[in-house]
């Protein structure tokens, strides 16, 4: 009698297939580890790169906007200047006596200290 009611739990199509995802197969394990498993590479996946990125990003957008009249500024491309004109999109930095360059607002790489080091100009 016992046997016959085994018989017919498993043969019951719903029963199997709920026991086979809550029983471990084998050694994989299951559903739920495997899920775990991708959770937390995604998280890592976040905190180690996606995070920082996005911090680095608002950290320039705060410089970009923050730029004023007198800044010494880096471009992307190394070139060392003083602000002498903004616009919305763009800079005009004056780099010697007689030479100015009009560089996209985005390319300021970095606000340098007036003797040239890298920092805020307070």
């Amino acid at each position: 009698m016992l046997s016959a009611a085994r018989y017919s739990l498993t043969t019951d199509g719903s029963m199997y297939a709920i026991a086979m995802l809550v029983a471990p197969q084998g050694e994989g394990g299951g559903l739920l580890p495997m899920l775990f498993m991708w959770g937390m590479i995604i998280l890592i996946f976040y905190l180690l790169l996606v995070r920082p990125q996005r911090k680095a990003q608002q950290r320039h957008q705060e410089m970009l906007s923050g730029l004023k009249k007198g800044d010494r500024v880096m471009t992307e491309g190394g070139v060392l200047g003083e602000i002498i004109h903004l616009k919305e999109d763009r800079v005009t930095v004056k780099t010697a006596d007689q030479t100015r360059l009009e560089v996209a607002r985005g390319k300021i790489a970095r606000k340098l200290n007036q003797d040239g080091a890298e920092g805020a100009a307070e």
